[in-house]
């Protein structure tokens, strides 16, 4: 029975992880398009994920109704200081795992696109072990 409870938790935490996978892409991905271009507009966002502006305009409504975003019609997107938090987790945890992954010897294409899904489901022990890795 106590190997049940363990595998419902384990897939209780990545139905958790997937719910906030996409939270977490789009307000890293806003960060970054602030830090480099200095906005972020539905239109950019689109493009980067490859994906209509219908999609990106419920994605930024949920993140606002979240928290995470300031936005109005024709208007650029802006973090909260919830949104900017989260980013700032996210690339951190980016970080860690694709130096970790370079670490290990995976090529850097492939640690760039592992590292996108990874970071997502890491757990902060595991995030701490890699770290702590990297700091060897």
């Amino acid at each position: 029975m106590a190997v049940g409870k363990k595998q419902q938790n384990r897939h209780s935490r990545v139905r958790s992880d997937h719910a906030t996978e996409l939270a977490e892409d789009y307000v890293e991905a806003i960060a970054a398009q602030i830090d480099a271009e200095g906005s972020c507009r539905a239109v950019d966002l689109a493009a980067q994920f490859q994906v209509s502006h219908v999609t990106v305009n419920r994605t930024i409504g949920r993140l606002q109704r979240d928290g995470f975003v300031i936005t109005e019609p024709y208007a650029p997107i802006e973090l909260t200081p919830s949104g900017r938090r989260l980013a700032k987790a996210a690339r951190q945890r980016h970080e860690i795992v694709f130096q970790f992954l370079l670490a290990i010897g995976v090529s850097e294409e492939t640690a760039e696109t592992d590292s996108e899904g990874i970071e997502h489901h890491v757990s902060p022990e595991t995030l701490a072990a890699m770290k702590a890795f990297l700091t060897k």
